[in-house]
């Protein structure tokens, strides 16, 4: 079995420079309380997407220093002695509660609520922004085209558009939002994703002629292939295959031109051959408003890649990791927040509900307390749905949110909240949030 790599530098170096000053004044081992939120949706959109946090959890099993980072902090001189003794023995004991994944949020949602000492919390803070930001900001999008494409099927192929392993979180977090299959075979293993793929214009232009690309390729696939019929003239490339399938072929794939307009020659084209069942699949620099466009052609199934793999226009979900409340010096709570012009947090514990009229969301409700535990239990109203659970408890990662079954659950939880929301949370045009966010005094 291959030994885990270590994701403990996966780190801004300012977290270690602040340990290190801390375990020199004697506040390291201040029990403090750090919430991960958005202050607001970016791109005008009406909700957000929780992706990331079975991943999160997995990189945080591996946040251990070795011999290797320990000798690189050393070597750069990033922490003195002292510090290196800490790292050297450092494993998160605290607990981490949060929205589960795939579940929807808003601003000021706290997606994480991370408590422990200030020594072993703040270190986290880059892996986890990292995590959520890009695959939040990718589960969003892939949402937004899942709404636009309705009950046709889409298939994540944006790996040649992002980082290597980026490409494989973005096929993750596109299948808990919606999307049905992946074209990154690593994501396929790791994450149970069913893939798809069947060949691309170098297999038509390694051929002699279209013919013989197409004739080979359903030797070796079967006539339930999909044929790319766009790499030289399309009318000409739906009776080739035609001829070479037979009206029993699976599906065709369209990668150019003006979609809406050719979709409809494709389709009148395969009925006057006699293939009425030959799927039509397009791709091409889709996004959900070119997806949203297409809602009325006879298009059968979307292959999306660059506007998902980049977050459709917002490649960050914007979310902060900050320090909400500490103890003093005498081991009392008290709330801290940041009041920064545009950049000010809420101090305090927060619980979080998701409000629901007749099952449909009306408001993010969030209790805040300012003590470290709950004294009492808040008033809350009987159609109020509670929206964080543990995830780690005393250093106990819960393993249920991991791999492949984790990423099904959190498909089927998205599926599950997404019916929540009220029409007006599905439109693509830029707006407010779809929910305000209420605050109560615990």
């Amino acid at each position: 079995m291959t030994a885990s790599v270590s994701t403990a530098l996966l780190t801004d170096r300012y977290e270690l420079t602040m340990l290190d000053a801390a375990l020199h004044d004697g506040t390291a081992s201040r029990r403090c309380v750090f919430d991960v939120f958005a202050r607001r949706l970016p791109g005008g959109r009406r909700f957000g997407v929780v992706a990331g946090t079975g991943r999160l959890l997995s990189l945080l099993r591996d946040f251990r220093f070795g011999d290797d980072e320990l000798r690189f902090l050393r070597d750069e001189r990033v922490v003195d002695a002292q510090t290196l003794r800490f790292l050297e023995e450092y494993r998160f004991t605290g607990s981490i509660h949060g929205y589960r994944e795939g579940e929807l949020y808003f601003p000021g949602s706290p997606l994480l609520t991370i408590e422990g000492t200030f020594a072993e919390a703040v270190i986290l803070e880059t892996l986890a922004l990292s995590v959520l930001n890009y695959d939040s900001a990718v589960a969003a999008a892939a949402a937004r085209m899942s709404i636009a494409a309705g009950d046709r099927p889409l298939a994540e192929m944006g790996s040649r558009r992002t980082g290597e392993w980026s490409a494989v979180a973005a096929a993750r977090a596109a299948f808990i939002a919606g999307f049905g299959a992946t074209s990154n075979l690593e994501a396929g293993r790791r994450w149970g994703i069913p893939t798809m793929g069947t060949a691309a214009h170098s297999w038509t232009l390694l051929h002699d002629t279209e013919a013989d690309a197409f004739a080979a390729q359903l030797r070796a696939l079967g006539d339930q292939t999909t044929l790319l019929i766009d790499t030289y003239d399309i009318e000409t490339g739906v009776d080739t295959a035609i001829r070479v399938a037979g009206t029993g072929l699976g599906g065709v794939r369209i990668d150019s031109g003006d979609l809406p307009i050719v979709a409809a020659q494709v389709r009148r084209q395969l009925d006057s051959l006699g293939a009425h069942d030959t799927r039509i699949t397009v791709t091409s620099d889709l996004d959900e408003f070119a997806i949203a466009a297409l809602a009325a052609s006879p298009v059968d199934a979307y292959g999306v890649g660059t506007a998902l793999a980049t977050g459709s226009g917002s490649p960050t979900a914007g979310l902060v990791y900050k320090l909400v409340a500490r103890q003093d010096a005498g081991g009392a709570w008290i709330p801290v927040a940041k009041t920064s012009t545009a950049k000010a947090s809420l101090g305090g514990r927060k619980t979080a509900f998701r409000i629901l009229e007749h099952g449909i969301a009306r408001e993010e409700l969030i209790v805040v307390t300012e003590g470290f535990e709950h004294t009492e239990t808040p008033t809350l109203p009987s159609n109020a749905r509670a929206l964080q659970i543990p995830l780690v408890a005393h250093g106990e990662i819960d393993a249920a949110a991991e791999g492949p079954g984790g990423v099904s659950a959190a498909r089927e939880h998205h599926a599950r909240v997404r019916a929540e929301l009220p029409l007006t949370a599905l439109a693509l045009s830029r707006s407010e949030p779809a929910l305000e966010t209420a605050y109560q005094t615990g």
